[in-house]
């Protein structure tokens, strides 16, 4: 009995999920967004040739819309901190294993 409601919570869950993609693509979403990103980029190439016309400084970073945002916060630098102290903490772990290993196969 317990397997057949977690089977049907799973294949209802794939089913809101291929109709949640189905519907994005038939109403053309991805296509939009697609435009309007290349639309951005013909109307900073149109600025970037009217400011070489009128003779104005040019600095790339005015003409680049990279569109990241920046995501940074006090949780996410304390979290790549502990993820690089525990990298650090299992690499010399593993060096010290095989380091162990090393002396144990040489003796």
């Amino acid at each position: 009995m317990k397997g057949k409601n977690i089977a049907r919570i799973v294949i209802g869950t794939l089913f809101v999920l291929f109709l949640a993609l189905y519907f994005t693509q038939t109403t053309g979403y991805y296509e939009f967004e697609q435009k309007k990103i290349t639309t951005l980029t013909e109307e900073q190439i149109k600025k970037f040739e009217q400011d070489v016309k009128d003779g104005k400084q040019i600095d790339i970073e005015n003409y680049l819309d990279t569109g990241k945002k920046n995501y940074d916060n006090k949780i996410s630098s304390i979290s790549l901190s502990l993820s690089q102290k525990i990298e650090d903490a299992v690499t010399s772990g593993i060096e010290y294993l095989f380091q162990a290993v090393e002396k144990v196969v040489d003796d």
